[in-house]
């Protein structure tokens, strides 16, 4: 899974991304806010980024709110992580569209854990985001007659929305994914094809 580190600390930025390569994770690191929201603006950004509060050029906040801004993709899992710790902090950050928020000096072991979490709602975020790509390409190949459909009651051709009279198998095969396979029922062998055969058969004899 790859991680976006956003710090303008190079300490702290090292220090972060050395742990989470010891976690087997891959990196792209970024040293200010401008280059952050430049590889969020990717078409496949990480799905993970841990911003720093105060950065040059554009904060962590304010990445935050142009990150959730965007529609298009999954939505990236945030954490802060900043020396800012007070409540009012804390609410601003997840107010702005951050997901977690870690103080600093971080513990490795908290980080880590914060991790799993983001790791979790990542995979289920796809997998909910899969199952509805499936409903929708299902619904796209249903189609259902809805309405009253005027049917004529001697031949029983049916008026489409152009106002001309078709076979009903028409119709239907044009407004669904319907095919037709043409027989003769029991009673309609009886009443029409038996007395046909059975003159057919007299004449012959």
């Amino acid at each position: 899974m790859k991680v976006l580190i956003a710090d303008d600390d190079p300490v702290c930025r090292a220090m972060v991304e050395a742990a989470l390569h010891k976690w087997n994770y891959q990196t792209v690191v970024a040293s200010d806010g401008a280059e952050a929201w430049k590889v969020l603006q990717e078409e496949n950004p990480p799905p993970v980024a841990i911003l720093d509060w105060v950065m040059p050029r554009i904060d962590g906040p304010e990445l935050c709110r142009r990150t959730r801004a965007r529609s298009n993709g999954l939505p990236v899992y945030i954490i802060l992580l900043t020396a800012r710790g007070s409540q009012e902090d804390l609410v601003a950050g997840l107010e702005a569209g951050a997901d977690d928020y870690i103080t600093k000096p971080f513990r490795r072991e908290e980080l880590r854990a914060r991790l799993n979490v983001g790791m979790r709602v990542i995979q289920l975020q796809r997998s909910l985001s899969a199952h509805v790509k499936e409903l929708q390409s299902a619904l796209a190949s249903v189609k259902q007659l809805q309405g009253l459909l005027p049917i004529c009651m001697y031949c029983k051709n049916v008026r489409n929305d152009s106002n001309y009279w078709e076979r009903v198998e028409s119709y239907i095969a044009e407004h669904s994914d319907v095919r037709f396979s043409h027989g003769i029922c029991p009673d309609c062998y009886i009443k029409i094809m038996k007395p046909q055969l059975d003159k057919l058969g007299a004449k012959i004899v």
